[in-house]
């Protein structure tokens, strides 16, 4: 593991704690910083420090480094399995996504976030997703509790 390697390792453990301060102190006082909720960039350290305080108001995310590399451009490209929860520990989102990094003197000077949806998004298709399970399993059991479905049907679960 490279030096700005084992530097995103500890930022990604300090996120996860939900230690802010940590990562804005490497953080350029300039940075553009991408919004992973809804697109677009916040800039400086002030304006990322907002973003992230409003963020944990209404979802936890935990991220989990899976690879790391550099790319031509000397940029850190770090592949990271991102799991999106409400406050009641409610899952939303669950996906794998690529987050870039440019640091420049020991600083991050700007981060983006790989060819991906908005966290809004992923949240709005997983809403989606569970509204269109929850119409057709209530259409196909025909008032029938699940334990009757079952009985009569034992593979409905699968």
């Amino acid at each position: 593991m490279t030096e700005n390697q084992q530097f995103l390792q500890y930022l990604y453990e300090a996120f996860n704690k939900g230690e802010i301060e940590t990562i804005i102190s490497v953080m350029h006082p300039d940075v553009k910083w991408a919004n992973g909720v809804e697109g677009g960039f916040v800039y400086g350290r002030d304006a990322v420090r907002e973003y992230w305080t409003n963020q944990y108001k209404v979802i936890q995310v935990q991220l989990e480094t899976l690879k790391f590399e550099t790319d031509e451009n000397n940029r850190n490209i770090v592949t990271v399995h991102q799991i999106v929860r409400d406050l009641q520990g409610n899952l939303l989102a669950d996906a794998t996504i690529q987050q870039i990094f440019t640091i420049e003197n020991s600083l991050i000077s700007l981060y983006e976030i790989g060819e991906t949806e908005t966290i809004q998004e992923m949240i709005q298709k997983t809403r989606t997703a569970i509204s269109n399970w929850e119409g057709s399993y209530n259409s196909s059991r025909k008032g029938k509790t699940l334990v009757e479905v079952y009985a009569t049907d034992p593979g409905y679960l699968d």
